[in-house]
């Protein structure tokens, strides 16, 4: 599909039927639509904080923002071999950045952006799009503040699109088609707001997901 097509409305009107768009690579100028038959989802309750994570949070000197620099993570989650993420791609979730539905978080060692994710906002549902690191776990980082953040603020689906080992070693599961599109009817049907921290999660804010994992 060529990107002059798109728009962003039509973009927010995909994710609410559960449908999201990728490219075969950067070079590509295409993009597909994707309902995966088996979709890949973090339960908020079960994010699986491990021992060693724990204490990469507890030690780290990081500070972690959202929505400072959305392009840059964009720009961060792009910058491997192989990504899905082209310009039309790209161009496009700036546009919805501006209207307030595309999110990121951030991961800063002093100035420098270690890490962080990006996504879709609506209703109570966060459509995880990637993540990256510079910096050892500082994707898995943000995603643990990330869930903090999406339960305090009353969000109650995290779509992680699809499942990878790094994904399913904080919590990540597959669901079928149906049940998720279930799910995502009911995120739909209520609203939070994600917004830039009123009060930031601690570091001990962030631990208690420990305690909270079933």
């Amino acid at each position: 599909m060529d990107h002059t097509e798109l728009t962003p409305e039509m973009l927010l009107n995909a994710y609410a039927n559960g449908v999201f768009p990728m490219a075969e690579s950067a070079d590509d100028p295409t993009i597909f639509w994707v309902d995966p038959e088996q979709r890949g989802i973090v339960p908020l309750d079960q994010f699986r904080l491990s021992h060693s994570l724990a204490r990469t949070i507890r030690r780290a000197r990081v500070t972690v923002t959202l929505n400072h620099a959305f392009e840059a993570v964009v720009t961060g989650c792009a910058a491997r071999d192989e990504t899905w993420i082209n310009a039309t791609i790209f161009d496009l979730y700036a546009k919805v950045h501006a209207l307030g539905y595309a999110q990121s978080i951030e991961v800063w060692d002093g100035t420098e952006l270690v890490g962080g994710a990006y996504g879709i906002t609506l209703g109570t549902a966060f459509f995880g799009e990637s993540m990256f690191s510079r910096k050892t776990d500082a994707s898995k980082i943000a995603l643990a503040y990330l869930v903090t953040h999406l339960k305090r603020t009353g969000f109650t689906l995290l779509d992680t699109q699809f499942i990878t080992p790094h994904l399913a070693s904080l919590g990540a599961i597959e669901i079928p088609r149906a049940q998720y599109h279930n799910l995502l009817d009911g995120a739909l049907e209520r609203e939070a707001e994600f917004r830039e921290f009123v009060t930031p999660p601690s570091v001990q804010d962030v631990l208690q997901l420990r305690t909270h994992a079933s």
